[in-house]
This record gives structure tokens, sequence and C-alpha cells, in this order.
């Protein structure tokens, strides 16, 4: 029974190693983009992958966390019968993120949750790569694109290059509710907000 055992376990961490592979190629990551966000070599990577390198707890949570799977899927630990996904809340200068995808390197969804009253003082515009998209599902959006003012309603979408210089707000009332996809680079949605 003892060596059943034995053989078992084996088993799942030989199939760690091509299990790491596949969440990585079908997400589209390169071994230095996955090494950049976990701190481990791109060699141990390598050799994680190839099953020449044995896996380890220090390895694999900053590897589930990286893929944002549950660490039992690395290992193909059992089914629980329960399909819900678990996400933790992040809270971040007053506002609430629920992260609601798990594929780095592709399209982030998040559903936001802003108090009435954000960002406070901070007017300041901002510019970095990649395109934003969001979805309001309750309460109003304040967003400042270039020198144009929107105002996005419940129901409505806004889409945009976020190289132009960009702020948002909540000017309530009440929190608003808020659906967003962070594309990397070069991906967008194409959906316009109108004028207010």
């Amino acid at each position: 029974m003892a060596n059943d055992t034995l053989e078992t376990f084996d088993e799942v961490l030989e199939s760690v190693g091509p299990r790491l592979r596949a969440l990585r190629t079908e997400r589209g990551t390169t071994l230095a983009q996955l090494s950049e966000a976990t701190g481990i070599s791109v060699s141990t990577l390598s050799r994680l992958e190839s099953g020449q390198r044995r896996p380890t707890l220090e390895l694999l949570l900053p590897l589930a966390r990286a893929h944002q799977v549950q660490l039992d899927e690395l290992v193909d630990a059992p089914p629980t019968g329960d399909p819900r996904i678990y996400a933790r809340p992040i809270k971040r200068h007053g506002t609430v993120h629920i992260p609601l995808s798990r594929r780095p390197g592709g399209l982030q969804a998040f559903k936001q949750i802003l108090p009435e009253g954000y960002p406070g003082n901070d007017f300041e515009q901002k510019t970095h790569e990649g395109y934003d998209w969001f979805y309001v599902l309750s309460g109003r959006i304040r967003l400042r694109l270039g020198d144009q003012d929107f105002v996005v309603k419940e129901g409505e979408v806004a889409e945009f290059d976020c190289r132009v210089p960009h702020w948002f707000s909540n000017p309530g009332p009440g929190p608003a509710e808020v659906l967003c996809l962070y594309g990397p680079q070069g991906e967008r949605m194409h959906v316009r907000a109108r004028t207010k």
C-alpha cells in the first residue's frame, strides 16, 4: 500500500511540469515574463516545466499566484465538486477591486467599487500604455479624456487608449460599481461613451 502511495505521489509531481508549461503557453506568457512576475529564474522555470527540477511549495506558490489559479490546480488535486471561484477583494486607496479573471498577460477583468467623491482632490490626468474599457453597473463615473469631459451612467460603456491623458472620478450620489477590462498594449474593444 505504501509503494502505491509513493508511485501516485511521484506521478502527481511528474505531471506538474507539463501542467505549468500548458498554463503558461495557453496564456501566451513567456518564461521571461513569468520570471519577472514570480522572481523565479528563467532556468529554474524551464527545468520545472521539463521535469528536470522537482516542484516545491516555495516555487509553486508564486507560480499559482502569477497564473491566478488555485494551488491544487497546479498539482491536479482531486475535484471538490465546487466550481465557484473565490475572488479575494483588493482594497486600494479607498476602492475595492475584485478580480474576475485568472489570465495574466491577456485581458484582465475586475469589478471595482468606488466610493462617492473618489479620488478626492487628485485631479491629475495620467497616461500609460494599453487600453481601458469599463461598464457602469450602478452609479456614475466622470471621465476626463484629454480635453473632453464625459459622464458615464449606469448601463453605459467607455473604452479609450490610455496614451490619451485621462482621469476618472465618482461624482455620486453613492458608490459606483464598475466592471473593468484592462488590456495589454495593442488590445482594444471599440466602444465609445457619449459626451455629456
